[in-house]
């Protein structure tokens, strides 16, 4: 059996993953597209999933988001060109600095929010409340446990 044929009939973890990742990143950027905000791309969701009103660290982003340091710097600069972050000096650490959602950026942030409430009412409408709540507590678990055994082999 061929590896199409096989993660078409039975799909690993990663191809699930990538599937589901894809289409959802498909639906939320076209209809943030419709709304005007059609200078951003999918990789700026490494950025805009995790931004807070307040700010936060470009090494929290990082962390939060599974992503180098570096990958999230040139995120965070393409935002601030297009105008959706800015950089603060963090009031609790002057050697930090916070990205801070411009007036675009909460705006943006605000569609966000409500196109991935939609989604994910449409789901548990059509799976039942119950049972899309337990697929995301199993989906979280098997994501948290991933990551640290990636984490255990990428120390060894």
């Amino acid at each position: 059996m061929s590896r199409t044929v096989r993660n078409v009939a039975d799909p690993d973890l990663g191809v699930l993953a990538g599937r589901l990742l894809f289409a959802v990143q498909a639906e939320l950027f076209s209809r943030l597209r419709d709304l005007g905000f059609d200078d951003l791309k999918p990789r700026h969701g490494a950025v805009l999933a995790y931004l807070q009103p307040e700010g936060i660290r470009a090494t929290d982003l990082a962390r939060v988001s599974g992503q180098h340091k570096q990958v999230i710097g040139t995120l965070v600069d393409e935002l601030t060109e297009l105008g959706y972050v800015e950089r603060h000096n963090d009031p609790a650490d002057r050697r930090a600095k916070l990205v801070c959602p411009t007036e675009r950026g909460r705006a943006q942030m605000a569609a966000a929010d409500k196109i991935m409430t939609e989604m994910q009412a449409r789901h548990a409408q059509r799976l039942g409340v119950g049972v899309y709540a337990e697929f995301k507590r199993l989906f979280v678990d098997v994501v948290e446990q991933q990551r640290r055994d990636a984490s255990t082999v990428a120390a060894d």
